[in-house]
């Protein structure tokens, strides 16, 4: 199984961090942020990795090399200076991930989740999502967990983690299409509404580095 991490975001809320350093090579105590994904699959077991680039993606590029300093190899989707959001990133590396299920990580979210449990995973659905308890910035949650299904219509809902496995006909619809820009929720939710992602709750640490406080908030918890 592939893994994708999702890394090429302007970062606007951590500017001015982010004017000069892609927010994925900011450090958080000892590494940079995306070191943390890197080693955590290679622990894992997973070889190949997709890193889409846009915002000063050649930095990320040079730092991270082809990825022999983590075990890994690392290649590169570049969307030409130009982020494509969720969605459209996934899309445009899809011929880089090929036709078996795959892994996505948001590059700015840290998580001590174990990854080895969603390589062995036998994916029957579009999806399968990982939900974590809401933090104080997403209080109404997402999406809720019914029977191991994912649902929206309860009042208990969950925060969706940036984690989850894909297959490739997720993005059908959008076939042939290049450097398209869209979001990946919409396109959860209507797979949520025919009843084909699967989810789980995960209860262990995760964050998301959205801000310069909760940099800030990572950068303690690690030390």
């Amino acid at each position: 199984m592939k893994a994708m991490i999702l890394a090429a975001g302007r970062g606007e809320r951590l500017r001015p961090l982010t004017d000069s350093t892609p927010k994925p090579l900011i450090m958080a105590g000892r590494m940079r942020l995306i070191e943390y994904h890197l080693f955590n699959l290679a622990n894992a077991g997973f070889k190949d990795v997709v890193i889409n680039v846009a915002w000063l993606g050649q930095k990320i590029i040079d730092t991270l090399g082809q990825g022999e300093k983590y075990n890994l190899n690392i290649i590169y989707s570049d969307e030409d200076g130009q982020a494509l959001e969720t969605g459209g990133g996934i899309y445009n590396a899809l011929p880089l991930l090929g036709s078996e299920p795959f892994l996505v990580i948001n590059g700015d979210v840290w998580t001590d989740y174990p990854l080895e449990k969603l390589r062995g995973f036998v994916l029957k659905d579009m999806a399968h999502l990982v939900l974590v308890n809401n933090p104080g910035h997403n209080s109404q949650g997402d999406f809720s967990i019914l029977k191991n299904r994912l649902i929206e219509q309860t009042v208990e809902k969950l925060t969706f983690s940036g984690i989850g496995l894909y297959s490739a006909e997720f993005f059908k619809d959008h076939e042939n299409a290049k450097l398209v820009k869209f979001p990946l929720a919409p396109m959860i939710r209507q797979y949520i509404s025919e009843n084909k992602i699967s989810g789980e709750r995960y209860d262990g640490k995760w964050m998301d580095i959205g801000t310069q406080q909760r940099l800030d908030d990572l950068i303690k918890s690690l030390a």
